[in-house]
């Protein structure tokens, strides 16, 4: 909600004269609400389940880290380039706020992508022993017979 409110602020501005901080905050603003759109589609229907060939902590991790990190560089160019109209300072704030939301999400990805780690390595190791000790144990078969006896 925060990068549509600050696409839509940004989209109200009529005139700029160095406009391509206004052009890159649009841009990061656009793509950020786009993708992330995308991936709550994906997660709320439960669509993600359908692929699991995709490690999807991961891809919305690598996600909230990118929409933070471009946010916040887009947030300060637009701020050090503003004209101190309405739409720009509100732009701006709006920019910063999603930077600190997106950076809280990235948090939380990062703690649910190593516990998946976490378990996914558990259940390795834990393939291995079961399958170490099966390979272990000694079926007594008597149609098969020693050689050298």
């Amino acid at each position: 909600l925060l990068a549509l409110t600050a696409f839509i602020c940004i989209e109200t501005i009529m005139e700029c004269s160095p406009c391509e901080g206004l052009y890159f905050f649009e841009f990061v603003s656009c793509s950020a609400l786009v993708v992330t759109g995308a991936l709550l589609l994906l997660f709320s229907l439960n669509l993600h389940t359908r692929i699991p060939q995709i490690n999807w902590n991961l891809t919305d991790l690598v996600n909230t880290g990118l929409s933070t990190f471009f946010f916040f560089i887009a947030s300060v160019v637009l701020a050090a380039l503003n004209h101190k109209t309405g739409a720009e300072i509100a732009a701006v704030v709006f920019g910063f706020l999603a930077t600190a939301v997106y950076a809280v999400n990235a948090f939380v990805a990062v703690q649910k992508w190593r516990l998946s780690s976490r378990q996914q390595s558990s259940r390795q190791s834990s393939d291995y022993i079961r399958a170490r000790t099966e390979s272990r144990e000694v079926v007594h078969r008597p149609e098969i017979q020693r050689l050298d006896a």
